[in-house]
């Protein structure tokens, strides 16, 4: 059932493309979601509408978890489900940056089966099936083998560097940042950066996708105290994210800074 999701789900992500890129970024029309959410676009909803009807039709028996999508508990009481962001990264996309993406993964009793990120203003397309790879624009992804922290490359917002997360204080790796965090697991699975850090609670449609990338290419993915990733949680978030290579993964923890208890 993974390959046949992933062709799935590799179809209808080319097809968000094509609808998104309808749009232009700065005349799309847009506003801000209630109680601070952020901003949501005219397309945001448009490819929305059109993953929906593509996928639910394809697999009416399947759950339906979306940033653009009222919530309810249906979706807990389905073994399958689709996890949907329809544009990750969407102010990159109202200032018309190219580094928004399109995020779609199958989750099976809590785990990730099939997953496509793609970015189609640079034409990047990230895919894995479980236990079949990960593979950019076709070709077999590996992780980064480094193993020095303070070395690192690492893709991380500022409030990750803040002294109180670390058991020495101020990290000293090198740190990068983009927008949407699909895309930055899909970097990570692409060894063009070491690692991606994100302390704060996040979204599953946001990590969903990327997090079967990175471990398809080798590496780990948890959440910021090393569990393993569940999805198709009631509350559908995680406990931040830390996506590297093995070593470097437990190098990461080993340097944070313990929990409060």
């Amino acid at each position: 059932m993974q390959a046949t999701d992933l062709a799935l789900i590799t179809d209808a992500i080319r097809l968000a493309g094509r609808v998104a890129t309808g749009f232009v970024g700065k005349d799309a029309k847009s506003w801000d979601k209630p109680g601070g959410a952020g901003p949501v676009t005219e397309a945001d909803l448009a490819v929305n509408t059109a993953l929906e009807t593509t996928l639910r039709s394809a697999r009416p028996d399947y759950g339906w978890l979306s940033e653009e999508t009222e919530d309810t508990a249906d979706r807990l009481g389905q073994e399958t489900l689709f996890i949907i962001d329809p544009i990750d990264g969407t102010r990159s996309f109202v200032e018309g940056s190219r580094t928004w993406a399109h995020s779609i993964a199958v989750a099976h009793r809590g785990q990730i089966t099939a997953a496509a990120i793609y970015l189609p203003m640079r034409d990047k397309l990230y895919t894995a099936a479980l236990g079949e790879g990960a593979f950019f624009n076709g070709t077999p992804l590996t992780i980064s083998t480094a193993a020095n922290l303070k070395e690192a490359e690492i893709l991380a917002t500022k409030p990750v560097m803040d002294p109180s997360h670390w058991s020495e204080g101020q990290p000293v790796f090198h740190r990068s940042h983009r927008p949407s965090l699909a895309y930055r697991l899909g970097l990570v699975a692409e060894a063009r950066f070491d690692a991606m850090l994100t302390f704060r609670p996040s979204w599953e449609w946001d990590i969903a996708a990327g997090a079967l990338i990175v471990t398809e290419a080798g590496g780990l993915c948890t959440d910021k105290s090393g569990t393993p990733l569940r999805f198709n949680n009631a509350t559908p978030t995680l406990n931040g994210v830390i996506a590297a290579g093995p070593n470097l993964h437990q190098q990461v923890l080993s340097a944070l800074a313990p929990a409060a208890p």
